[in-house]
């Protein structure tokens, strides 16, 4: 999850989808800084095989930040500009990024929904973690990460996919309605599509969602276990059943394969 420019939802200050609690929680369950599955071990494996080092990487919807310091200490990325629509995490990821003395190294922005405020060629990498599923057009999208990035730049990516073109299943459309969020998904074949029409050379779409069923099933297992008193005692227990539910309904789906967590890769020539 993780947020990201949405084009249809200019959201403001008050309304804004990644609350404190909703920070809280999904810190809770994936670790301080990440907002989406696998912590620090799942961003290792989206850049698997890239050198990173000294690179300019640009991060798109970066939430609190801590995917930034990540790539920073153990990748050696030279500077990180991380993005996001959402005021309060990008509040808390500056918070952060002076706290752990990299600031010098990772600049957040916060952007209005729309084409990235960019150059063309300002970015050796193009990254995203589970945000980009916020942005309806897909190929816009491809086609901005195009130009923004350098000849022969890497866009590495992990988003969530719908595992097929047609209309969302009754399950499926009971997740999203659990969820609240402004869920763009598209299937894979859209994004190669996208890929591919934006000039992307080397492109490679692999599925993780057994992989996250079996997580999934084990963060469902410990919110409503061991978790769920601390978490309850800080966010309040509705807050807490309310993300039980939305793990229930998110488990039925992914066991069908068409809520479909992918990393995504492709090379601009």
């Amino acid at each position: 999850m993780g947020t990201a420019m949405s084009e249809h939802h200019d959201r403001r200050h008050h309304d804004e989808l990644y609350h404190e609690d909703l920070i809280g929680m999904l810190e809770l369950v994936w670790g301080e800084g990440f907002l989406s599955p696998g912590g620090p071990d799942e961003v290792d494996r989206v850049v698997a095989g890239l050198d990173l080092t000294g690179r300019r990487l640009l991060d798109i919807g970066c939430g609190v930040g801590g995917v930034d310091r990540h790539l920073v200490r153990a990748h050696g990325v030279g500077h990180v500009t991380g993005i996001d629509v959402e005021h309060t995490v990008l509040s808390t990821a500056r918070v952060r990024a002076e706290r752990d003395r990299l600031a010098d190294r990772i600049t957040f922005t916060e952007v209005e929904p729309g084409p990235l405020p960019f150059v063309d060629g300002s970015f050796d990498i193009v990254f995203s973690k589970d945000s980009i599923v916020h942005i309806p057009d897909k190929t816009m999208l491809a086609a901005d990460v195009f130009r923004v990035l350098v000849s022969g730049g890497s866009f590495a990516a992990s988003d969530w996919l719908i595992g097929h073109d047609g209309s969302p299943s009754a399950e499926m459309r009971a997740y999203l309605a659990a969820e609240g969020l402004d869920f763009a998904m598209a299937s894979a074949s859209r994004y190669e599509a996208a890929l591919v029409d934006a000039g992307f050379v080397d492109i490679s779409l692999t599925s993780r969602h057994e992989w996250y069923l079996t997580v999934a099933r084990h963060e469902l297992e410990q919110m409503s276990g061991p978790w769920y008193r601390p978490a309850a005692e800080r966010f309040g227990g509705a807050f807490v059943d309310h993300n039980i539910e939305i793990w229930t309904a998110m488990l039925v789906v992914l066991a069908t394969g068409e809520h479909r967590p992918t990393h995504l890769r492709a090379r601009r020539p």
